[in-house]
């Protein structure tokens, strides 16, 4: 008798089986969330609204507003002109009720 280890088992009799793939875990697909599909189906600012990608830099915060702030006098959020910006100002509260709100993101 020979004292060599058993030898592994050859491919032949015990494939790989790569060709199955990860196993599922259940569920519909449409509950996985990945990177692509992680905002689909929910509601996104849309530009012009106060917390869009445009309406934004007209808040005190964003890069317009925060300028008018620093300069204060009639431009600041609560003075004659700035006042008119703001979501319920006459010029900020009309572009917020008609082209701000949230709409459903498209991927």
């Amino acid at each position: 008798m020979s004292s060599q280890p058993p030898s592994e088992p050859s491919s032949k009799t015990n494939p790989q089986r790569s060709h199955i793939g990860p196993r599922s875990t259940g569920g519909m697909a449409s509950a996985q969330t990945t990177g692509a599909t992680a905002n689909l189906g929910t509601d996104k600012p849309k530009l012009f609204d106060s917390s869009g990608a445009i309406g934004k830099q007209f808040t005190e915060d964003g890069a317009l507003g925060g300028t008018a702030q620093a300069i204060g006098g009639p431009l600041d959020k609560e003075g004659m002109i700035g006042k008119q910006f703001t979501e319920q100002g006459s010029i900020g509260g009309t572009v917020q009720n008609l082209m701000g709100g949230t709409g459903k993101k498209s991927n």
